[in-house]
């Protein structure tokens, strides 16, 4: 009787979304890099006087994310550490921006979008991509050399 496995396997799609999701990091922490100060007005939502926020290091940690995830596109089963400094990364920066700005900005659709959509949502294809990565790696661990 012949047993039925399913290999595991990295689809390009998943790659797709690595690249995706590292230009979208990318972007939005070259707008804080670049853009600090207007960024976090428009992110006030006219709330904000005068701020003496600094969003130049918020920004240029989220690029060095943002390429790490993107750069792990090309290797994923070998590199699948760089989508872990991504998926801490990512934490990281919605932590530093609650505990950082959202004190300053306040609490308003615009804080809560880039809270949500710009560093948790992409949380859940960062960790469904890093297991795939592992249930690939542990099978080719598994196949005769």
């Amino acid at each position: 009787m012949e047993k039925n496995t399913i290999t595991p396997s990295f689809p390009m799609p998943m790659r797709g979304l690595l690249l995706l999701t590292g230009m979208y990091t990318f972007a939005w922490s070259a707008f804080f890099r670049y853009f600090g100060d207007d960024l976090l007005k428009w992110l006030a939502m006219g709330s904000l006087s005068a701020t003496d926020l600094s969003a130049q290091w918020l920004g240029s940690f989220g690029m060095l994310i943002g390429f790490f995830v993107f750069l792990s596109a090309f290797y994923p089963i070998s590199w699948n550490y760089l989508i872990i400094a991504g998926i801490f990364g990512k934490l990281t920066l919605a932590i530093w921006f609650i505990l950082m700005f959202v004190p300053d900005l306040g609490w308003n659709k615009r804080t809560i979008f880039h809270v949500s959509f710009t560093e948790l949502l992409w949380l859940i294809p960062l960790i469904t991509i890093y297991l795939r990565t592992i249930k690939v790696k542990d099978y080719l661990k598994t196949l005769p050399e």
